[in-house]
């Protein structure tokens, strides 16, 4: 664990925070009160999700979207206008 000064935190921002990826760091004022910096990660969206190779073309796939979109809630019929 690393503890710098307000005054050396302060001149050397750059390098506490690079240092507080990998270790806790620390910084002490003169009154005694110390602060803790942590580094936080970038969550990730659960929408960012790998391709999947497949062997489909545009054309199924605007098919099946067809499809999907005919059918009511109830798996009743609903007729589309295609334009």
């Amino acid at each position: 664990m690393k503890v710098y000064t307000y005054s050396e935190a302060r001149q050397k921002l750059s390098t506490v925070l690079d240092l507080a990826r990998s270790e806790d760091v620390m910084i002490k004022r003169r009154s005694g009160e110390i602060f803790t910096v942590v580094y936080q990660k970038k969550s990730h969206s659960p929408f960012d999700v790998k391709g999947v190779k497949t062997s489909a073309t545009k054309q199924d796939i605007l098919d099946a979207v067809e499809v999907s979109r005919s059918k009511g809630l109830g798996g009743e019929r609903i007729v589309s206008r295609r334009t």
